[in-house]
Parts: C-alpha cells; sequence; structure tokens
C-alpha cells in the first residue's frame, strides 16, 4: 500500500532546547557561558540611537540662514533639555527679539549656515535582551548576545499570536475537549500560562486579559475571532509582535477541536511549573512555530529519549492537519495516496494526498508538504 513520512507537532516530556538571544545591533554581553539565566534575566544591553527632530532656525528667527550659527546660545554638542533656549535673534531692526526653544530632550548635531537648520538628536532608547528561558549560557556571541540552552519538556502549536512571555502553568478546564469559559477565569490566573480545552471565544480572551493571564494555550480559536482580535486580516507575515496584552497558543488549528491527549497530557503533569512561551509563527517558507518550553532539572534517562511527531507513516485512515493555505489548521483524515505527481498552479509537480475534513465531510487534494500527522 502507498505510504508517505510526514512531520508532525514536536510534544514531548524532555529535549534540549537553545534559543539565540541577539541584540538589534553591536552593545553589551552581561553573561558568560556556563552562566545560569532566569527567563528574566539581561543577557545583553545596547542603546539604539534616538530619533532625530530638525528645527528650522532661520525660519523660526526671521534670520538669514548664513547667521544662523551666530545666533545659538548653547554649542554644537551640547545636551539640552525640552523648553530650553536655543537661539536667538532680534528682528524688525531690531524691536523684536525672537527666541527658540528645544522641542525635546536632545543632543544638538548640527547647524547648517546653508539652510538654517538645526539637527537636535533626541536620547538614545536603550534596548535589553532577555534570557527567555530558565537554563544556561552555552554560548556568547561577542557584542551582539548569546545561545541559552535548557533541558525540560517542548511543545509546538500549530499558530499563534503575541510576544514572548512566562508564567507558571494552570489549567482551566477538566478535559481535552472542554471550552475554555469566562467563569473558569480566575483572580490567582493573574500572570499564569493557562491551559484550556477545544476552543476559547474572543469574549473569553479579553476576560483572561483583564485578569491579567501571560499566555492562553487551547486547541482552536475561530478564524472570525482571530481578525476580530487583530483588528486585520492575517496575511502572510510573521506573528509574535502584536502589542495584545497576552499571548495565545493554538495547538491543533481553527475550530472546536479537542487537544490531542498527548499535548493534554504533557501540560497537565507540569502544572504549576514555569513555562516560556512565544506565539511566534511563520506558515510559509522558513516555518516557524509557536512553542512552550518547561525547563527541568529532573527529567529521566527514560524521558529523554522520549521523541514524538517525527519520521511517522502516513497512510489512508490517518489522521492530519493541514499547515498552509487555503485549508490551514483543518483537521481530517487520509482517504487517498495518489502514487502519481500532481501539476500545481506554479508548474511544479509535486506528490499529493486527498483528505476528508472533519468539520464538514468536504474532500480536497492537497500537497504532501503541506499537512502533518496528528497522533493522539
Amino acid at each position: 500500500m502507498a505510504h508517505a513520512y510526514t512531520p508532525g507537532l514536536r510534544v514531548t516530556p524532555f529535549a534540549t532546547v537553545r534559543r539565540e538571544r541577539r541584540l538589534p545591533l553591536k552593545g553589551t554581553v552581561l553573561v558568560k557561558r556556563g552562566d545560569p539565566v532566569e527567563p528574566d534575566t539581561v543577557v545583553a544591553r545596547t542603546d539604539l540611537p534616538g530619533n532625530v527632530q530638525t528645527v528650522n532656525l532661520a525660519a523660526r528667527l526671521a534670520a538669514d540662514p548664513a547667521r544662523v550659527p551666530e545666533s545659538l546660545l548653547v554649542a554644537v554638542g551640547a545636551e539640552v533639555k525640552k523648553g530650553q533656549p536655543l537661539a536667538r535673534a532680534k528682528s524688525l531692526f531690531g524691536l523684536v527679539t525672537q527666541t527658540v526653544e528645544a522641542p525635546v530632550d536632545g543632543t544638538i548635531e548640527s547647524v547648517s549656515h546653508v539652510t538654517g537648520q538645526l539637527i537636535l538628536r533626541e536620547p538614545p532608547l536603550p534596548v535589553e535582551v532577555n534570557a527567555y528561558l530558565r537554563g544556561v549560557v552555552a554560548e556568547v556571541i561577542a557584542e551582539e548576545g548569546v545561545i541559552v540552552e535548557a533541558e525540560g519538556a517542548f511543545l509546538q502549536g500549530i499558530f499563534g499570536v503575541g510576544g514572548e512571555t512566562t508564567g507558571a502553568i494552570a489549567i482551566g478546564v477538566d478535559a481535552p475537549d472542554q471550552e475554555l469559559t469566562d467563569d473558569r477565569i480566575r483572580d490567582s490566573h493573574r500572570g499564569a500560562v493557562l491551559v484550556g480545552g477545544s476552543h476559547v471565544s474572543y469574549d473569553t480572551l479579553m476576560r483572561a486579559r483583564a485578569a491579567g493571564v501571560a499566555a492562553i494555550v487551547v486547541a482552536g480559536f475561530d478564524d472570525g475571532d482571530l481578525r476580530r482580535l487583530l483588528g486585520r486580516d492575517l496575511g502572510v507575515a510573521i506573528t509574535g509582535s502584536e502589542d495584545l496584552g497576552f499571548t495565545l497558543v493554538l495547538t491543533e488549528g481553527f475550530g472546536r477541536i479537542p487537544m490531542s491527549d498527548r499535548a493534554w497530557k504533557l501540560l497537565v503533569e507540569r502544572r504549576g511549573q514555569v513555562a516560556s512561551v512565544s506565539g511566534a509563527t511563520q506558515i510559509r517558507a522558513g516555518v516557524m512555530r509557536p512553542e512552550i518550553v518547561v525547563p527541568r532539572s529532573d527529567a529521566t534517562a527514560d524521558e529523554a529519549t522520549s521523541e514524538a511527531g517525527y519520521g511517522t507513516a502516513l497512510d489512508i485512515g490517518s489522521t492530519l492537519r493541514v499547515i498552509r493555505e487555503p485549508h490551514f489548521g483543518r483537521i481530517g483524515r487520509v482517504v487517498e495516496l495518489p502514487s502519481e505527481l500532481l501539476a500545481l498552479d506554479s508548474e511544479a509537480r509535486v506528490r499529493v494526498l486527498v483528505v476528508e475534513f472533519a468539520d464538514d465531510g468536504s474532500r480536497a487534494t492537497v500537497p504532501r508538504a503541506n499537512v502533518e500527522l496528528i497522533s493522539s
């Protein structure tokens, strides 16, 4: 019988996770190789150049641009405060005195005798990079950052929004097929990574945000609610930079879908432990998955050999998830595995399969590279 091999999401009680923590430009690394770090440990720091403010002194002083440098009250290179006089000149035969004040705090970079404009640079913007994981510094990237390594439970989601966060894992439902509803949100969930079941609604997310929940991990979400949450259609951009007040990770897809037994069991077993969560997702080339990492120091040798979701046989009847548009996030089962190649609109010829979707029973032909297996 025809079969293939396709990857699934990683859900494992033990993995070695390495994450690069890099500054946007060169700065100072604050830790050294082998140092233990916590998620909020600042590992590197730099300053971004401040914004530039242009002040047209010639126009403001009603003066010849060539004479503007003579009107300065502070030297080029000096730091000034907002409201501090920068330049002064007289006009109307000396009857009127004009004074120009600094619009913001900053440093005077230059004054042009040709245009009569002054360039004021705002104070630099400090940028800090934290460790994100509880672990150790495995490598130091000189003047740029570090690579942090942690060992522990690791779970990938199918889709997420929101940035990096940390919190203790809390379980908000009694079973993986239950919906996370707003009446299950507690004041004790403030700062927690709250695990739901099959679904969460937009209104419940808003209740969770008001309660200060750090992250919500559930199986499914409605695509209409996603547009409402983001205020726009998702498009193909990388997620993870959204300022939502929380991070959302979907383990299964869109719709009402029970969370897989493996993911549910792993998260329940880690109840109360601190997890690092990222919602960053890219579903096109260079796939990036949202993740939940629960660093542990007591992982056993048996756990270390337990890796799920790789090299699994894809066969007739296999349950799978589509991971690219136009059926992104839909769950179904394999009903055909044609042996011949199929030409796509791009003119590429690829191996495909026919999937029957669980939500409405419809069928579609999908490239095998666009699916991943789901195992209970």
